[in-house]
Order: structure tokens, then sequence, then C-alpha cells
């Protein structure tokens, strides 16, 4: 599987954000889309960097009052990993897991489509993991019934 069947199941509803957005502008988008990562672009379609909740927590605790009307481009992260829509699930969540990234945003030609998280990942996993449980417990109740005559 890939990260593009992931968005397209997922959507692509990931949002951005200017560099000059200030951090309670960010706070308030961040809690009205219910995610805890955003993209900064200029144009809303380059990856100038991310920014995420924990980006801000710890700002806190560095400009303390401060921080309200600080740009965003003040404390987001510039150098982004990135995924391909192409890449396999898989070894994006490698990625993800020995980074310790819990957002990745996914860009294809320089062109932001969306945001993964590590929750899509164990969604997706659990799926899988659901479906072959199914299709065992099929094979195991079909092979446990009583064989037919054939005579």
């Amino acid at each position: 599987m890939n990260i593009r069947e992931i968005l397209q199941v997922k959507g692509k509803e990931a949002f951005t954000v200017l560099p000059t957005d200030s951090i309670a502008a960010l706070s308030a988008k961040l809690r009205a889309n219910k995610v805890g990562a955003a993209v900064v672009s200029r144009d809303g379609q380059s990856i100038d960097g991310v920014i995420t909740e924990r980006d801000v927590v710890y700002a806190i605790g560095v400009h303390g009052e401060g921080l309200h009307n600080m740009p965003v481009s003040d404390i987001m992260t510039e150098k982004v990993i990135t995924c391909s829509p192409n890449d396999n699930v898989a070894h994006v969540a490698s990625t993800m897991m020995g980074r310790t990234i819990r957002h990745i945003p996914v860009e294809e030609n320089g062109k932001f489509l969306g945001m993964i998280s590590i929750r899509d990942m164990l969604k997706e996993r659990v799926d899988q993991l659901q479906q072959a449980t199914a299709q065992l417990r099929k094979f195991v109740k079909e092979a446990s019934r009583e064989p037919q005559d054939r005579e």
C-alpha cells in the first residue's frame, strides 16, 4: 500500500498557514480543524515549514506571554521531512518512528498534497489486521465443516 491510498481514504483536507500568521491565529486554526500540525506556506502549495502543537508548547517556556503575537515563522521547523504519494506506507511509518515525527507532509513535484499522521498509519495497520483476521476466521469456519459425500 502507498501513501496515495491513505490520502484517498482520509481526504486531502490539510490546511496551510502563512509564515506571518500569529501563533494565536495558528492555535485557533488547529483547534477549529481538530488537528495537531499545519504546513507553513507562503503560497498554499510550497512547503516552507511545519508547525505543531508541540512547537507551541515548547515555545511557551522560552517566549512566555510574548508568544501569542509572534509570527509562526519564528518557531516553525524549517527543515521538513516529507514523503511522496507513491511512497510505501511501511517505509514512511518507519521514517516517522525513527525520527519521532507525528505528522509528515505529502508533496509531489514541489506541491503540498496533504498531511499524514502517525494515527493515519496506525489506522491503516489496524484495518489490515482486521481484514486478515476476518479471512482467517472464514477459512477456519469453512475448514471445520464436515466433508460432503461425493460419491
